[in-house]
């Protein structure tokens, strides 16, 4: 088989004796083409949609380059039916959910928004301006949701985006979109901070994990901060790993979002007999594995297969980096209870991924494929490896001479679950 890595794909190959399973979602394909999915999601919300009506400013809130959504697809057609409701393209403007991440250039602007670049306004969100943002009031927990003032002050605000897993949100997409998405950077921290325990030295909260929504500390304060800016309409997609929209769920922000995140638990899990000495994870390739923060995502869900003490062989090419300047900073801290009082003392999302990270790379024995350089890797407690065969002769010196592999070629999709009992 082949794996993907970066733009790329390389071969793997384990044993039969040893391989258990090759890892995949088998998720139920759809009838209908992506763009008929999609217009039938559109025809779902006709009741919202008829509330539209000219002169209103309408304000679309979509992710950016590092979040593959179906884009391209989807909000041209949005538009189009915007246009048939009497709103024209001045009255429209496209937001790229940057959250805290880098500005996107032209060449990703146009892969975003597709058939639409250079005819809708097109603007970046930027967390740190505070003329761009303001306040919407505050959530229970004390976060001052701060976002980006032109879809504040637009007469109709709809959210955008693809429903996957999200390691301590639960799931993304939904209200993602608004809060980290058009945030300010100290609602984005804020918010953030409660996938901590509240008692020090606890770690992260328990139910901040990944596919969990009910009692998740991240996912009531996203859910807080998004109605406050009550959009009118969420239109998100699920992908299968070769990243082609196979449902579309649309219609009010918080219904729509949980239907979705129903149907891909259901169809994104692997349940698993056993947990093995030996993984072997690609996060699924561009642009799963931009970046190491990116990345991180693929190894969270791919652990659950792997023996506590086990050797994962991570491929993700990283060809962005770290993902933010600040992320390798967080790795002078060697010792978990060190990091932790840091990380509170001083919060930074970037940071809680490294912990995150760390964690993991103290729990298991993890050989990155990467090209990021081998001494940065070591530093961060991984085992750096340039290609997939250097990385599975130094797994060989590491493993039991009767070791047990999975192979997951698209980490970044699929939720590997160990059966009950």
């Amino acid at each position: 088989m082949r794996l993907r890595y970066g733009d790329s794909s390389v071969p793997c190959s384990i044993h039969s004796g040893r391989l258990l399973a090759v890892v995949r979602a088998d998720p139920l394909l759809p009838e209908g083409s992506p763009e008929e999915l999609i217009l039938a999601a559109l025809a779902r919300c006709a009741t919202i949609l008829a509330t539209f009506t000219p002169g209103q400013r309408v304000v679309i809130v979509t992710s950016d380059i590092t979040r593959y959504t179906g884009s391209e697809l989807y909000l041209p057609l949005l538009v189009d039916e915007l246009n048939r409701r009497g709103i024209p393209d001045r009255d429209i403007t496209i937001i790229i959910a940057l959250g805290i991440h880098r500005k996107q250039s032209e060449r990703e602007h146009k892969k975003i928004v597709g058939a639409l670049h250079g005819r809708i306004t097109v603007l970046d969100h930027d967390c740190d301006d505070p003329g761009k943002l303001v306040s919407l009031g505050m959530t229970t927990n004390g976060i001052d949701v701060l976002i980006n003032r032109t879809a504040a002050e637009a007469d109709r605000l709809i959210l955008s985006g693809t429903i996957g897993f999200h390691y301590f949100a639960g799931f993304g997409g939904g209200r993602k979109a608004l809060l980290p998405g058009i945030g300010g950077r100290a609602s984005c921290l804020a918010s953030h901070f409660t996938v901590l325990h509240p008692d020090p030295g606890g770690g992260r909260h328990p139910l901040a994990t990944v596919g969990v929504l009910d009692g998740n500390p991240v996912h009531q304060a996203l859910c807080e901060a998004c109605a406050l800016a009550e959009p009118d309409l969420i239109l998100n997609t699920v992908l299968d790993p070769d990243k082609k929209i196979i449902a579309v769920f649309s219609g009010e922000w918080d219904r729509a979002h949980r239907a979705g995140c129903r149907f891909y638990g259901e169809q994104f899990t692997y349940l698993l007999s056993r947990q093995a000495d030996l993984v072997v994870a690609s996060c699924g390739g561009y642009p799963k594995d931009i970046n190491l923060i990116q990345a991180h995502k693929a190894m969270e869900y791919a652990s659950r297969a792997l023996k506590e003490g086990g050797v994962m062989i991570l491929l993700a090419a990283c060809g962005d980096g770290y993902g933010n300047p600040t992320f390798f900073n967080w790795f002078r801290h060697r010792e978990l209870a060190e990091f932790e009082a840091a990380l509170r003392a001083r919060y930074e999302i970037n940071g809680q991924t490294a912990y995150a990270l760390l964690d993991k790379a103290k729990r298991f024995r993890i050989i990155l494929v990467s090209h990021l350089p081998p001494e940065e890797v070591r530093t961060l407690s991984m085992i750096p490896a340039g290609t997939l065969e250097e990385a599975m002769t130094i797994a060989a010196e590491l493993l039991p001479e009767e070791y047990t592999a999975y192979v997951i070629p698209e980490a970044g999709t699929v939720l590997p679950v160990l059966k009950p009992g």
